[in-house]
């Protein structure tokens, strides 16, 4: 049988055992195994599982991973949500919709704490739909608002899907996380922005909130000092700040979980019971993304040697469409995608095979990451899967999956238009990690 036929026969194969809820990092390796062991044989195949597993879980630069997961539990677990929540809802929560403004800076300073766009989601299902709806807001603006805000989790550094694209394509993980910072600003704006024009165009679709005392409201500020500084000091090591040491991003990562580790301690939000909480999360966390990894490595060895990557790359770019025609036919297809899988799934399925064509047109592949992640972060919240949208259902039990999803069609729309902003303006991205020390 040739290398095509077994290649066209994995895929079909992966693609079912998915089908049977078989867990992607188990499909993956399973029939590059089995695809490996035929071509080559069954004795390098099973050394290529042992050899494969020991150098993943013991490359030290794939220790940035666990340690990002563990910051984000700690973050997690000591309610630095509440603050942020309150300090932003302080200043914007007697506007025209406000407390969806406030709920999506508060999400943001959330995600640049936490790297998570499930627990950005989880968290703020609990913390700020609850107002939203004391206050009168309709059940599907304010899910709907919480879906979207929690995409930023998937952008702002320190983003697990930019770090798990840098390792698959060898990219700095620094740099990734850099060029995430100003989309993810972006984003925030144009998300506050559609809330605005929501406001604007039906006035009596979003209610307005109470008005602090200026007092009160710079008492909210005081609060969140602890996030601040944890993301100061983790972000502004990996760029290079003039007044902080320089860190790698695993060393940034060692740095951040241990920081949270001891602000939720000397603050007493961490007991003895939420910092074994928040290890037993993490680890299950890092177990699961690291299977998927060591499968998808496995997977790739299978692609490499039937030559897929180098066959679909002559194939894309041999149809004429021209370098963006082609850019365009890959985000589509993300975007099928994004229908039937999980985010970090289509990452670590697919990229092994369309970087190469990335690199073949020319395309910056810190600023294809970036673009990529914008692609899944839209997949996060749009039908029929929207992981969100399912995280925040299992937390607010009383509202429909279609009354969410009704609620996020402002923000898929918003997304679509920064696509094209960040397509059209690559500077947005790459301006950051041009500029590292």
């Amino acid at each position: 049988m040739s290398a095509n036929a077994v290649a066209v026969i994995g895929f079909v194969s992966l693609f079912a055992l998915m089908l049977l809820r078989v867990p992607v990092g188990m499909a993956m390796g399973l029939v590059g195994v089995c695809g490996f062991g035929y071509l080559v044989n069954g004795t390098a195949a099973l050394k290529l599982v042992g050899q494969t597993s020991m150098r993943t879980v013991t490359d030290y630069t794939f220790g940035v991973i666990p340690m990002f997961l563990l910051m984000g539990t700690f973050v997690s677990n000591s309610g630095m949500s509440r603050e942020l929540f309150r300090a932003a809802n302080g200043f914007v929560g007697h506007l025209r919709g406000g407390l969806g403004i406030a709920t999506v800076a508060a999400c943001g300073g959330f995600a640049a704490i936490s790297g998570s766009s499930v627990a950005t989601a989880a968290t703020f299902s609990a913390v700020a739909y609850p107002e939203m709806r004391r206050f009168g807001y309709p059940q599907s603006f304010s899910t709907g608002v919480i879906a979207a805000g929690g995409t930023l989790g998937a952008m702002l550094p320190p983003s697990t899907v930019l770090a798990v694209y840098g390792i698959i394509t060898e990219q700095d993980i620094g740099k990734l996380f850099m060029a995430g910072i100003v989309p993810g600003l972006l984003a925030i704006a144009m998300y506050m922005t559609t809330i605005t024009l929501l406001g604007i165009i039906r006035p009596d679709f979003l209610p307005r909130g109470p008005a602090l005392p200026w007092r009160e409201r710079f008492a909210g500020l005081r609060d969140i000092w602890a996030p601040v500084i944890l993301f100061v000091f983790v972000i502004g090591g990996l760029y290079g700040l003039p007044f902080l040491p320089r860190f790698t991003p695993t060393e940034a990562g060692g740095v951040g979980a241990t920081g949270a580790f001891l602000i939720g301690v000397v603050t007493g939000r961490l007991d003895r019971e939420k910092v074994l909480t928040s290890l037993l999360q993490a680890t299950r966390t890092a177990a699961a993304v690291f299977t998927v990894l060591i499968g998808a490595l496995i997977f790739g060895y299978f692609l490499t040697i039937t030559q897929t990557p180098q066959k679909v790359t002559l194939f894309l770019t041999g149809l004429g469409l021209g370098k963006y025609g082609v850019l365009a036919v890959i985000m589509l297809m993300y975007l099928v995608l994004g229908c039937l899988m999980d985010a970090m799934a289509m990452i670590i399925l697919t990229v092994p095979i369309i970087f190469p064509v990335v690199t073949q047109l020319g395309f910056d592949p810190v600023w294809f990451g970036v673009i990529i992640v914008m692609t899944v972060e839209l997949g996060l919240i749009h039908p029929p899967v929207g992981m969100n949208v399912f995280v925040i259902k299992s937390v607010v039990k009383d509202v429909s999956f279609a009354t969410i999803f009704k609620g996020v069609i402002p923000f898929v729309l918003t997304d679509l238009v920064r696509l094209v902003i960040l397509i059209a303006f690559p500077i947005l991205a790459l301006w950051l990690p041009t500029r590292m020390g």
